[in-house]
Order: structure tokens, then C-alpha cells, then sequence
């Protein structure tokens, strides 16, 4: 059954679905702007077929850069974590995705845990507008945060600039420091990072709509085999 002119309208006023893509996350997405994949593409696809239209990859170096556009109209959804501030441009549905913020220090580092990082001269390089950004500006009252253009530009920031600590999402840097000797991730993590769809606001219908499809994903497994066909743990699927 066609969804409502409404929905279409909200979704899709184009006719055509465009989709936000983060490619700093590599978790979300992976390739590059002339070919995305990964379950947030899998799950823009499969909406565009619902609703009946054609789908189209606006592809983002970081999550910053998607968020900073919200108010824009480059985009009619979008595939970022959750967060009170995003929230003030973009109705989120429910997390699809649940990862961790982790820390990375070097391998000498005294540091220890992540309750010990928000210390007086301890320098923690972010991606500006990330979840942990944005997060961590809340959260920390002596560390001082370090913001690089994206995630991945933070990583090599800390490196060439001799910083104390790397915060980014646990599986790249966990797979940076199994590569890297000289760094190490300290145990535990910061903050849980849920990933949700999202649209921007005013779009009532087309909310109540990217909701209910959310929701169904899960209840269907199609987040759980998107994760995996792109080599990501299928656990990582929120409940």
C-alpha cells in the first residue's frame, strides 16, 4: 500500500529519498561517496522501496558535517547518534545501532581508566560535531578537548601532535591500537553511542513514519544482516 501524501512529502519532497551518509563511521558505512554500503545504506534502500521512490547517497566525511546541514535541504534523512543538542534540528527515532566511546592513550600513558582522563593538562583530540564532541564538551570540566575536521583526523592529530588521549568509536581505534603498539585503549568506555535515523524537524508525519520502519527493521532482522554483510558485529543491533 503507497504511504500517505503526507509521508511522501515529509520523506521525499524531491521524489526522490536522499540519504545522509556518515562515512566517518565506520561501523555505519564504508566505501566512498561514488559507492556507500553498509546498514545504513541498506536501511536507506530498503525505506526508498517502501515508500516507492528512487534513493539517492549524499555521502559526509564526519557526523558534523551531516548535523551542520540539517536545516539545509541537502538531506531528507540521516544515520547519527542520538543527542540532546542534534535534537535541537533533527527528530531522532529510536537507536538501531548501540556502540561505545572509547579512549585511546599512548602505550606509556599513566592514564588507567576513562574516570581518569578529565584531569588538569590532559588533551583529548576529537572530531568536531561528533557524538563524543558534543558529549564530552558536557561532560569533561578539566581535560581540554582538541576538535580535528573528523573522526579519523583526530587519530592521526593525537599521533603527530604528541596528545594524551584519542576519543573516538571503539572499533576503529580498537583496530588502530591492535595495528599500533605504541597506543593502547584504556578499558571500559565513556559513553554508549546510539545510532538512530532522522529527518528534520517540522516533519511530523514523515517522523512517525521513519519510526514505525526503525522499529519493523529490528523486529525483521534487516539491521542485524547489515551489520554482518558489512563485516560489522551483528550484536552491536539494538534491542
Amino acid at each position: 500500500m503507497a504511504p500517505d501524501p503526507t509521508v511522501l512529502h515529509d520523506l521525499a519532497p524531491t521524489g526522490t529519498l536522499r540519504a545522509a551518509i556518515n562515512l566517518g563511521n565506520p561501523v555505519l558505512a564504508q566505501g566512498g561517496p561514488d559507492g556507500p554500503a553498509g546498514v545504513s545504506v541498506d536501511l536507506a534502500r530498503a525505506l526508498a522501496a517502501r515508500l516507492g521512490v528512487p534513493v539517492a547517497f549524499i555521502t559526509y566525511p564526519g557526523a558534523g558535517a551531516v548535523s551542520g546541514s540539517a536545516g539545509s535541504g541537502t538531506w531528507d534523512i540521516c544515520f547519527l547518534a542520538i543527542d540532546p543538542k542534534r535534537a535541537e534540528g533533527i527528530s531522532f527515532t529510536e537507536p538501531y545501532v548501540l556502540i561505545a566511546g572509547s579512549y585511546l592513550v599512548p602505550a606509556a600513558s599513566p592514564l588507567r581508566s576513562p574516570e581518569a582522563v578529565d584531569r588538569d593538562g590532559v588533551r583529548v583530540s576529537v572530531g568536531r560535531g561528533s557524538a563524543y564532541d558534543l558529549f564530552l564538551t558536557r561532560a569533561l570540566t578539566h581535560a581540554a578537548l582538541v576538535r580535528a575536521p573528523t573522526s579519523a583526523e583526530a587519530v592521526t592529530a593525537f599521533v603527530r601532535d604528541g596528545l594524551e588521549v584519542a576519543a573516538g568509536v571503539h572499533q576503529p581505534l580498537a583496530a588502530y591500537a591492535a595495528a599500533h603498539p605504541e597506543v593502547r585503549l584504556l578499558p571500559g568506555h565513556f559513553m554508549e553511542i546510539p545510532q538512530a535515523m532522522g529527518l528534520p524537524v517540522g516533519r511530523a508525519a514523515g517522523a512517525a513514519y521513519l519510526a514505525a520502519f526503525i522499529a519493523q527493521a529490528k523486529r525483521d532482522g534487516l539491521v542485524r544482516r547489515g551489520l554482518e554483510a558489512s563485516g560489522q558485529d551483528p550484536e552491536l543491533a539494538a534491542p
